[in-house]
C-alpha cells in the first residue's frame, strides 16, 4: 500500500536525483544535485567539460554508482532498492551504504531489471562490425526484451525507415558514414522501447557536414513521440529547438535552470554568460 502511495505522490516524475553526490577519489563530480525531470520533458545539460553533465547519464545507465544520495525512475528507487524485510515505500537513504531509511544499494539483477526502460546514444558509435545494420537493431530487442526475432526486425525496418535508412538494412556498419552510423545507434537505442532517452553529446565524433542529418533525426523523435529526452549537447541551436528546460551546470551544480529561450537569449548568471560566448 505504501509503494501505491509514493507513486501516486509523483505521477508525473520520470527522474528524480535527491542530493545525489558523486566522488572519484577527492574529486566530487556531482555535489548535492537535487534535479527532477517530469515524464515527456525534454531536459538538455549545458555547461564546461569536467562539470558533472555525461556523469548524470552514466548514473542512470548504472555505468557509475552514486556516493550519496538516491536516484528515483518512474516514482521507485533506482540507485537503491528496499532492504530485505522493509516496506517498499520506504524513504532515500543518506548514502549508499547507510541503508537509512530501508533503503541499500541496488543489486545488478535489479538494476538490470529497471534500466530496461531507458536507452542511451553515446558519442561513439559502438555498432558491431560483423553484424548487418538490420542485425545492429534487432540483437538486443531479442536478447533482452525476449522479443520474437520476427517481430523485432519488422519494427527494426520501420525505425531504420524513421531514420532514413530504409535501404542500407544489409549494409555492414563498417561502409556506413558517421552520420549513418550514428543513426543506427539511435534507431538500436529506440528498438528497445525506452522510456527515456539518454543523449550524450551525439555529435561530437562527427565532421561538421553530417551533424545536421543526426539532429534532425533527433528533432523528430522530440517532436513526434513523448520519451522523456535528458540531453548533454554543445549545439546550443538544438538545444533550443528540443528542450522544454535547460540547466547550466559548474563544478558539479546547477548554476542557472530555464526555459530553452530564456535561458539562452537572456542568461541571468555570469557563468551561464560565459558558456554561452565560448561555444557560439
Amino acid at each position: 500500500m505504501q509503494k501505491e502511495h509514493d507513486r501516486d505522490r509523483h505521477p508525473a516524475e520520470a527522474v528524480r536525483f535527491d542530493r545525489v553526490t558523486k566522488r572519484f577519489g577527492d574529486h566530487t563530480v556531482l555535489d548535492g544535485l537535487d534535479l527532477t525531470v517530469g515524464r515527456g520533458e525534454r531536459v538538455t545539460l549545458i555547461g564546461p567539460s569536467g562539470s558533472g553533465k555525461t556523469t548524470i547519464l552514466r548514473l542512470l545507465m548504472t555505468l557509475e554508482r552514486v556516493t550519496e544520495g538516491v536516484i528515483h525512475v518512474a516514482g521507485e528507487p533506482f540507485s537503491h532498492m528496499p532492504r530485505p524485510g522493509s516496506g517498499p515505500g520506504s524513504g532515500p537513504g543518506s548514502g549508499p551504504g547507510s541503508g537509512a531509511g530501508g533503503l541499500v544499494p541496488a543489486s545488478e539483477r535489479y538494476l538490470a531489471d529497471r534500466r530496461r526502460g531507458i536507452g542511451m546514444v553515446f558519442q561513439h558509435f559502438n555498432l558491431f562490425p560483423h553484424m548487418s545494420v538490420l542485425e545492429n537493431v534487432v540483437e538486443a530487442p531479442v536478447h533482452v526484451l525476449k522479443e520474437d526475432r520476427e517481430e523485432a526486425a519488422v519494427r527494426a525496418r520501420a525505425l531504420l525507415g524513421m531514420v532514413g535508412l530504409a535501404d542500407k538494412v544489409d549494409a555492414r556498419p563498417t561502409r556506413l558514414s558517421g552520420g549513418q552510423q550514428q543513426r543506427v545507434a539511435i534507431a538500436r537505442a529506440l528498438a528497445m522501447r525506452p522510456e527515456i532517452l539518454l543523449l550524450d553529446e551525439v555529435t561530437s565524433a562527427l565532421d561538421p557536414e553530417l551533424v545536421a542529418e543526426v539532429l534532425d533525426v533527433l528533432r523528430d523523435i522530440a517532436r513526434d513521440t513523448d520519451i522523456t529526452l535528458l540531453c548533454v549537447t554543445h549545439e546550443m541551436g538544438f538545444a533550443r529547438d528540443v528542450s522544454d528546460r535547460i540547466l547550466m551546470f559548474d563544478q558539479g551544480r546547477v548554476v542557472e535552470s530555464g526555459r530553452a529561450d530564456e535561458l539562452l537569449d537572456a542568461p541571468g548568471h555570469e557563468r551561464t554568460r560565459a558558456f554561452l560566448s565560448a561555444v557560439r
